[in-house]
């Protein structure tokens, strides 16, 4: 009866000796201390410069008709430029009030008397020409200037080109002309006084006109060419 409990018990230990023979899988280390320390202690910049990465390998889309493309100012802001297009796809330009040059007045046509004489210088004589003016004061320094020309062979002018109109002022029916006359543009007493004859008949055609002032370099003078008395001013007979 022994004999057998002690068989029995080495057939135990036989067993518990081949059970542990038998190889195991070796289990993982677990972390130390020291390395969960040195993962916690990472550098935060590797952190952020990770994240923004991250951020910038997304890339914005834009949506909307019409915006432009936004661009980032130094300070770190995004600004936006939007531009307005009709629905014809087509800028219209602002449009601008039509510009009037004031300074353009319009021309007047009229026919009026002029007087020359003879080349003889015997008589006076009447004919008529058109002139062309933008204004009532225009309108006399063109008469004046019709009276210095003539394309008529037959008809003289008493008033030489040589003179010349340095000013012309007309006010409340009163006309003042001023003159610069060279002595080659003087004539005998006959021709001097077909002159001033000429002159009054070609203003005083002018119903407005009331009176004649006529000086020589801004001076009233007694004789215009040395032969006639010259009034200040000249009036309607």
């Amino acid at each position: 009866m022994n004999k057998k409990y002690w068989m029995t018990g080495m057939l135990a230990l036989l067993l518990v000796f081949s059970a542990g023979c038998g190889q195991k899988p070796a289990a993982a280390p677990a972390d130390t201390p020291e390395q969960t320390a040195d993962v916690d202690q990472a550098d935060p910049g590797d952190k952020a410069a990770d994240q923004v990465n991250e951020e910038e390998a997304v890339e914005p889309v834009n949506a909307g008709a019409g915006e432009g493309t936004g661009s980032t100012a130094s300070g770190g802001e995004s600004t936006t430029t939007t531009t307005t297009t009709p629905a014809g796809g087509e800028k219209t330009p602002p449009t601008e009030p039509e510009k009037v040059d004031a300074a353009v007045k319009p021309e007047h046509k009229s026919s009026i008397k002029l007087y020359y004489t003879d080349p003889e210088i015997m008589e006076l004589k009447e004919t008529s020409r058109e002139i062309t003016y933008a204004g009532e004061e225009d309108k006399y320094k063109k008469a004046f200037e019709a009276l210095q020309t003539s394309s008529d062979a037959s008809l003289n002018p008493l008033w030489s080109d040589k003179i010349t109109l340095k000013s012309l002022k007309f006010d409340q029916g009163a006309l003042t002309l001023d003159i610069s006359k060279p002595a080659e543009a003087n004539l005998g007493a006959g021709g001097e006084m077909f002159a001033i004859d000429a002159l009054q008949k070609t203003f005083f055609q002018f119903e407005e006109v009331k009176s004649i002032e006529l000086l020589v370099d801004g001076q009233q003078i007694e004789s215009l060419m040395g032969h006639v008395e010259l009034e200040h001013p000249m009036t309607r007979n």
